[in-house]
């Protein structure tokens, strides 16, 4: 395969693109769940805050504004093939350059600050964004693209779990982190668990599972059913949308995982709001 030319400027408004419609957009997972919720939750309350949300979802899409205040911080998965040459600058940039127009053009909110301890002070376009880069096979760019709000982001948590703690242990400490997140996150939530590797190699697979569709489940059958248990077990804790009450706590469990070392057993729990952006392009 010979090697493909992308101009920096062509990822530069595809990266754009992707940011404006992820916050003007909920993804048809997440609607379609919100709705299916809405009409088997048993709670008065608990429905009309599920209307609230579809209701303004639909205004967001048909207005083109955020569906959210908080617009997140910028992250991008990218499967980066490697017969790709990039042209007139450099890929970091150029998908830099995208996340600050979208947040400057599409009026969107930017939260990110310069230092996180001393300064804090707002870099004003929402730059830096954060880039997981895989090289691959190809002469393709593959960009998985979202913003992270950060009143759910704050719940998340990893556990250095050792082997002896079997799925039980996994169970439990999955479990006990929402339970301590309560309503904290915006519920109804998904809720990503990444399993295995190493400590920063559980917390990036758990961010990942947050982007990954909801209608969806992992290819193994063992994680696909603790899927289906988790997010029965969650219901069950009766926090409901907005922690009113109610049979929808969360409206997704997404499991990812990844071959670890003999002595331990990784776990992260990243647990998203019911505005669960996400938005992919295939250059």
């Amino acid at each position: 395969m010979e090697a493909r030319k992308i101009n920096a400027a062509l990822i530069t408004e595809k990266v754009k693109e992707l940011f404006m419609n992820c916050n003007y957009y909920i993804g048809d997972d997440i609607y379609n769940a919100l709705c299916s919720s809405r009409d088997n939750e048993e709670s008065e309350t608990a429905r009309s805050i599920l209307n609230q949300i579809i209701e303004n979802d639909d205004i967001a899409k048909k207005e083109q504004i955020p569906l959210c205040q908080d617009t997140g911080m910028a992250i991008l998965f990218v499967k980066y093939g490697d017969k790709v040459i990039v042209e007139d600058g450099s890929f970091n940039e150029a998908v830099t350059e995208g996340v600050r127009r979208a947040y400057i053009d599409g009026y969107l909110r930017k939260s990110v600050v310069d230092d996180p301890v001393f300064d804090r002070v707002n870099t004003k376009d929402n730059t830096p964004c954060i880039i997981h880069t895989e090289i691959v096979p190809g002469d393709k760019i593959e960009i998985l693209a979202g913003g992270k709000g950060f009143g759910s982001e704050n719940m998340s948590k990893i556990a250095m779990l050792t082997p002896s703690k079997g799925i039980d242990g996994v169970k439990d400490f999955i479990l006990e982190t929402v339970r301590t997140a309560g309503p904290n996150p915006c519920p109804p939530m998904v809720v990503g668990i990444g399993i295995g590797g190493t400590f920063e190699k559980a917390a990036t697979l758990a961010k990942k599972a947050t982007f990954r569709s909801i209608d969806t489940h992992n290819p193994d059958e063992r994680y696909a059913a603790l899927e289906d248990e988790l997010l029965k077990s969650i219901n069950k804790m009766g926090f409901g949308p907005a922690g009113l009450g109610g049979t929808t706590t969360a409206i997704g469990v997404n499991i990812e995982t990844y071959p670890t070392h003999i002595a331990g057993m990784p776990v992260a729990v990243n647990i998203c709001c019911h505005a669960a952006r996400h938005a992919s392009t295939i250059i």
